[in-house]
């Protein structure tokens, strides 16, 4: 079954943990690509070079099927799966979560380790505002000038962003859909031609 909307963070976040002189300071980044991802991580790297560990997690994609944990040196599941287990229990996607520690002196634990890193990023998430979203696609539309009034009428119903437009003979438009209502835009236009109206539609690329 489809999926038309989900649900991420707005903009960034920060938040904060100490336990036994080690400081975990976390981030949380509204993202949609892994190419997002590599330049946060680069970022705070290049800021922050002087951490010990920077483990983080995330989860691209309407349907959530893109995600990494990752422990950056810590022990085994001890520090990804924490800040991952954060993102999940909130239902939230396109985000990253990174947890940059600076190590104190005195070693935690896995079991601490694990309550620490789950803290960090419960914290930046804690001051995330979360919002949905609704999942967009893209459709192309060709059609004389006779059709121009049906066409701004189609796009007023069913709430289109024009994204491009050209005229030459024809008219042709980029649109952005909501995919919740990208059949009944397809059966509108497939009604208009049948109605004699010339126009024609193309799938484009889905944008989330």
């Amino acid at each position: 079954m489809p999926v038309y909307s989900y649900n991420t963070i707005r903009e960034p976040a920060e938040g904060y943990f100490k336990d036994s002189g080690s400081r975990f300071l976390a981030f949380a980044f509204p993202v949609i690509s892994e190419a997002e991802v590599k330049n946060q991580l680069q970022a705070l790297r290049k800021k922050y070079f002087d951490a010990r560990h920077q483990g983080y997690a995330y989860i691209l994609g309407p349907d959530q099927k893109t995600w990494r944990a990752f422990d950056d040196g810590e022990p085994n599941h001890s520090t990804g799966d924490p800040i991952l287990g954060q993102i999940k229990s909130r239902k939230l996607t396109n985000v990253l979560v990174v947890v940059v520690r600076y190590f104190g002196g005195t070693k935690l634990g896995v079991s601490g380790l694990i309550a620490a890193y789950r803290a960090a990023a419960d914290d930046a998430l804690s001051h995330a505002v979360i919002v949905a979203r609704d999942v967009i696609t893209t459709l192309n539309l060709e059609f004389d000038f006779s059709a121009t009034p049906s066409v701004m009428k189609l796009i007023k119903d069913y709430q289109v962003t024009i994204l491009e437009q050209a005229f030459t003979d024809k008219a042709l438009m980029k649109l952005e859909v909501k995919l919740k209502v990208e059949e009944q835009v397809k059966e509108r236009v497939a009604l208009l031609k049948a109605m004699g109206s010339p126009i024609e539609i193309s799938p484009g690329l889905e944008r989330h």
